[in-house]
């Protein structure tokens, strides 16, 4: 995008590098020039004083918006909202088809306004990985890969063709086509640039690689000193237009590491510290910053997989500065030397390369000496568990989730074993956390080579699988040797992309389900991943931990959570001796010689040198070559939103919201996955009669992350997960309510089909946190087709608040310590808001009134989490897409 018109601070330079000029908007001329003392401000945030010294206009960005920057340093926080352009957009399919979607109807809506509909276009560079579609199918087989990708294919061929429509139909928009890898890692090895440039009027600028993303662990990028986050789906779609996105000047944490890991811990251990210690510092909203003198101890990779959780520990990201580390990745992994000399000088001259004399609004320290085996679970990534303290804290899960007084053990038919409680059922290395960390997958190969010599075998009962994060991790295991021995103990290759960790795990086999249901098991998994929250990885699986990817192999051995892995034997030698855990690990010095002996920078530039030819089965897919898409009526994958329909020329302006029913009462922590999962459709759900209307077979219902294209789907399944409890309906668990005033439990949606004909406004009541997890548009899509109003919350996570303004819902927080409970709501209630037509301003009070059944009427305090002017533009809009819409028309 185009440089501003501004130059307050007359920054603009010219930097020789390699013989090649380029302009650039020097922070140290900037602090000459009156941003005095800019130099201690923490890395990340001088990134964002470089977007604004860039895109200054003094129309979205101002020059006090620029000094407020420099003034954070007086008190490290600020109230100043700024207008921050990233470089660029990383979308995965289960976001990216409805953001084309989006995207083509805003075509077809220019269009019927007499305009050119190509002004839709991405302004900036924009990337879509297809990797969240692979399910598996089939596992622990020498061809589950190839049957997984046909199946893949033939189940998504709808989808895959409007993607590829949408890649000749829109500028600045590439795609990267299924099986090359999840879209983090992909980002982490080709796509980051880390110094970027860009060419206008003739001339070349460089500043600093940044981006967005539609899923939430886009932070897994900040490792390579690339600053990026998650946003919603929507927001994504209005910065791919042009639109700034608004925010505050972030707090920023410094989190200093200091000294090294011990012999026999792992990134994954790590990492599961830091996401404890910094959900119990409290960390949501601001940016975390990494220093100190042990970051030379800290690979790329470790780098990566600490940023990776930021969502977990609630940071909007997880900055690690460039040093001589991102340099060495950089040329490992195939980047060429011209980038990396760009990145060493610039980083250089503008003071983001690594130093420790910063200021930061508070910081936290770890001595990295202290760190000891853990994994999480059995709901929440920062639900610590230590490695040996794992056995009882499993009883006491069950104990107080099943209130048996013995475990219930279950025959599975047509085998000689049975399942219990705390059976591991699934073992699945998986997710971008770790298979961006050559050191654990090595580290799983080795223990698995291990295991196979001493004789050990992973126990029946449990379905294993591999989904690397790139093929790169394929090559390096197999030069190593290790992908043989993983593969006999059942972790062959299923795909590369997110599977089990975003609820594609597959189906189990019919006798284990049937065993499950006999005896109403409470069955585990286990997964390399960093979600784990209820009812995502399988609907089948009721206790989810995350460990790292050696801890998944040996749990598949063990084969039940109860088992001690520090003191109880994983099996015999063919000798008879005892065969501990400790007699299989492997070694840092055996990782790192093999890591030496298999992984080389000619991998990665093999694998990327064809990236978006893809498969042949990608290769092999028509599409219509047209600006404007053709609809097709019978397709339940892809269906024209509804969104722009009837879109007005003027603002919508406050509308007013009386009487509404609550549709729901939540507690604590409901994730956006309870709001809209992604996972299993029930056939027993309004989604399930959906398809029997249109002759689709279970067989063939897919999973809700893949039907994101169709919002009739969309809007059936939403608050229809499995685990999800709505207090208003107490005793049932699932997607149910209440209807009122005749108090007849039923689902959600058939709730407000009725709701809908008698015309009466919606409400949702949430706890603390809530719309934690992943940053999923549809969680607010999905709410505003219901024709929620407002969501009235303890707290909001960042990503879904945004969301909720961008689709034109009004989020409401709690104060002064009230919430549902101590205002004793049942869902009989009726809530208005107090005066709303008449306008509010960013972060006001608002009253809202509730009328009791009993005819007491209460007025309480809200306070407004529209945060900021622009988000109250998109309020008044009706949601932001409308809100550009309408400065586009």
């Amino acid at each position: 995008m185009t440089p501003g018109n501004k130059n307050s601070y007359n920054s603009l330079k010219k930097i020789n590098i390699n013989n090649k000029e380029y302009n650039y908007y020097s922070l140290s001329e900037a602090e000459k020039n009156g941003l005095d003392g800019i130099n201690k401000l923490p890395k990340s945030l001088k990134v964002l004083l470089e977007n604004l010294l860039r895109y200054e206009d003094d129309l979205s960005v101002t020059k006090s918006q620029i000094e407020a920057i420099k003034n954070w340093l007086e008190t490290k926080k600020s109230k100043t909202e700024i207008a921050y352009r990233p470089a660029r957009v990383l979308l995965q399919d289960y976001t990216g088809i409805p953001a084309v979607a989006d995207l083509a109807a805003m075509r077809e809506a220019v269009k019927e306004k007499n305009k050119d509909p190509n002004t839709i276009n991405p302004l900036s560079a924009v990337d879509l990985v297809i990797d969240h579609s692979v399910q598996v199918d089939q596992s622990a087989k020498a061809d589950s890969f190839e049957k997984n990708v046909d199946i893949e294919f033939n189940r998504n061929g709808e989808r895959y063709s409007f993607l590829k429509w949408g890649q000749q139909a829109f500028d600045n928009f590439r795609i990267v086509p299924p099986g090359t890898g999840i879209c983090h890692q992909v980002n982490l090895e080709y796509l980051s640039k880390v110094v970027w440039s860009e060419e206008f009027k003739g001339e070349k600028y460089i500043f600093p690689d940044t981006l967005v993303g539609t899923d939430s662990h886009t932070t897994m990028v900040n490792g390579l000193s690339v600053l990026g986050w998650g946003v919603g789906g929507i927001e994504a779609e209005a910065g791919m237009l042009g639109q700034p996105i608004s925010m505050l000047i972030p707090e920023v944490i410094g989190f200093e590491v200091k000294n090294k890991m011990p012999e026999g811990t792992t990134a994954t251990d790590l990492v599961l510290t830091v996401v404890k210690m910094l959900r119990d510092k409290g960390v949501v909203g601001k940016f975390v910053e990494f220093y100190g003198d042990g970051l030379k101890n800290l690979t790329l990779a470790d780098r990566a997989t600490i940023a990776n959780m930021a969502p977990e520990y609630g940071a909007t990201c997880g900055f690690f500065p460039i040093d001589d580390e991102t340099l060495k990745y950089l040329k490992f992994s195939g980047r060429d030397q011209h980038t990396v000399e760009v990145v060493e000088k610039y980083a250089k001259e503008q003071g983001l390369w690594a130093s420790n004399d910063l200021e930061f609004t508070d910081v936290i320290s770890l001595d990295m000496s202290t760190v000891v085996p853990t994994i999480s679970g059995p709901k929440r990534p920062q639900d610590k568990v230590l490695l040996t303290d794992a056995p009882t804290s499993f009883k006491k899960v069950l104990s107080e989730a099943t209130n048996k007084d013995q475990k219930s053990v279950s025959k599975v038919s047509n085998t000689d074993y049975e399942i219990q409680d705390g059976s591991i059922l699934i073992a699945a290395i998986t997710s971008c956390t770790n298979t961006s960390n050559p050191n654990v997958l090595i580290g799983a190969g080795l223990l698995a080579k291990k295991a196979v010599e001493y004789g050990l075998e992973v126990k029946p009962w449990v379905k294993t699988s591999l989904a690397p994060g790139s093929q790169v991790v394929t090559d390096y295991l197999e030069k190593a040797g290790l992908n043989t021995y993983l593969d006999q103990l059942g972790f062959n290759l299923v795909g590369y992309g997110c599977t089990t960790c975003i609820g594609n795990s597959g189906p189990l086999p019919e006798n284990i389900v049937e065993a499950i249901q006999k005896e109403n098991i409470h069955a585990v998994s286990v997964l390399s991943g960093n979600r784990n929250f209820e009812g995502r990885i399988s609907p089948h699986i009721k206790a989810n931990y995350l460990a790292s990817p050696p801890l998944v192999v040996a749990y598949a051995i063990a084969g039940h959570m109860e088992f001690d892995l520090y003191k109880d034997p994983l099996g015999k030698s063919k000798n008879g001796k005892d065969i501990f855990l400790k007699d299989i690990w492997p070694s840092n010095q055996e990782i790192e010689d093999t890591l030496k002996q298999s992984l080389n920078a000619d991998m990665f530039i093999q694998r990327y040198s064809n990236v978006s030819d893809g498969p042949t089965q990608w290769q092999q897919i028509k599409t219509e070559k047209s600006s404007i898409y053709q609809w097709d009526e019978g397709s339940t994958y892809v269906k024209k939103p509804p969104f722009f329909e009837g879109l007005s020329d003027e603002p919508e302006g406050f509308k007013e919201i009386k009487d509404a029913r609550p549709l729901l009462i939540l507690g604590d922590m409901i994730t956006t996955d309870h709001i809209s999962p992604a996972g299993s459709i029930q056939k027993d759900s309004p989604t399930g009669e959906y398809f029997m209307e249109h002759q689709i077979l279970p067989k063939d219902y897919n999973s809700y992350g893949s039907r994101r294209g169709n919002h009739e789907v969309m809007m059936r399944g939403t608050f229809a997960n499995i685990r999800i409890r709505n207090e208003m309906a107490p005793g049932t668990e699932g997607g149910f309510t209440k209807l009122y005033p005749e108090e007849k439990v039923m689902p959600v949606y058939d709730a407000v089909v009725e709701y809908k004909k008698r015309g009466t406004d919606l409400v949702v009541i949430g706890g603390k946190e809530y719309g934690t997890g992943s940053s999923r548009d549809w969680a607010a899509k999905g709410t505003k087709l219901l024709g929620v109003k407002a969501v009235i919350a303890e707290s909001f996570e960042r990503i879904h608040r945004s969301n909720l303004i961008g689709m034109g819902i009004l989020p409401l927080q709690f104060k002064d310590g009230e919430n549902r409970k101590s205002l004793n709501l049942v869902g009989s209630e009726l809530i208005s808001v107090v005066d709303i037509e008449k306008g509010i301003n960013p972060s006001d009070e608002v009253v809202i009134e509730i009328k009791y059944i009993s005819g007491e009427i209460k007025k309480v305090k809200t306070l407004s989490r529209i945060d900021t002017k622009n988000e109250l533009e998109y309020y008044k809009n009706g949601g932001i897409l409308q809100y550009v819409l309408r400065n586009m028309i």
